[in-house]
C-alpha cells in the first residue's frame, strides 16, 4: 500500500492501516529509541506512547508528512524527553527529603502536593492550549512540528503555550519561589 493511502486510510480510523503501520515501523522505533536510552523495556514504552499518540492524532496528521520521519522523530524526542526527566531526577535527590521526614513546619509544599497540583493545573488549562503544552513538554515537538500537526501557525503555537505558562504560574503560584521560578 502507497504512502498517500495509508495516510488517508490511517486518518478514517482504519485499524488494518494502522496495523500496518505499526508492524512496518515499530521494530525501528524500537530500535532507534534502545540507542538513545540504552534500555530496551524503556525504549518499547517510548515506542509504544509514540504508536498510541499516532492513533490518537491520526485525523489531524498531514497527509505531507513522511510517516517514518514523524515517527522516528517523535520517538527522538520521547527518549530525550526521558533522558531529560532521569537526569532532573537524579539532580534533584539530594534537595528531597526522604519519605519518612516530617513535613516542615514552614507549610512547603510536598512533592506529591505539588504533582497533583501540577496535574490539575494543566488538566484546567483549556483543550488547545493544553494539547499544545502537552506537545511541548512531554512530547517534545518543536513549535514548527506542533504547528504543523494541529495545521495552525508557529504564532499560534507561541501564544497558545505563553497562555499555558501564564495561566500555569497563576495556579502553582503557592508553589512557586518568589518570582515565579518559570
Amino acid at each position: 500500500m502507497e504512502e498517500p493511502e495509508l495516510h488517508a486510510r490511517l486518518r478514517d480510523g482504519d485499524d488494518q492501516a494502522f496495523a500496518a503501520v505499526f508492524r512496518e515501523h515499530y521494530p525501528g522505533l524500537v530500535a532507534a529509541s534502545e540507542r538513545l536510552l540504552g534500555d530496551r523495556a524503556a525504549a518499547e514504552d517510548a515506542a509504544q506512547e509514540v504508536m498510541l499518540e499516532l492513533w490518537r492524532r491520526r485525523e489531524a496528521l498531514p497527509a505531507e508528512v513522511s510517516l517514518r520521519a514523524y515517527l522516528h522523530q517523535s520517538v527522538r524526542n520521547r527518549a530525550l524527553n526521558r533522558i531529560r526527566h532521569a537526569r532532573v531526577v537524579r539532580e534533584a535527590e539530594p534537595h528531597v527529603r526522604p519519605p519518612s521526614a516530617s513535613p516542615p513546619a514552614d507549610g512547603e509544599a510536598s512533592a506529591l502536593e505539588l504533582e497533583a497540583a501540577a496535574k490539575e493545573a494543566v488538566a484546567a488549562l483549556p483543550e488547545e492550549v493544553r494539547e499544545t503544552f502537552r506537545m511541548s513538554r512531554v512530547d517534545g515537538l518543536t513549535y514548527a512540528e506542533i504547528a504543523r500537526v494541529m495545521e495552525v501557525s508557529v504564532k499560534t503555537v507561541e501564544a497558545r503555550m505563553g497562555r499555558a505558562l501564564r495561566l500555569l504560574r497563576e495556579r502553582l503560584a503557592p508553589w512557586l519561589p518568589e518570582g515565579g521560578g518559570w
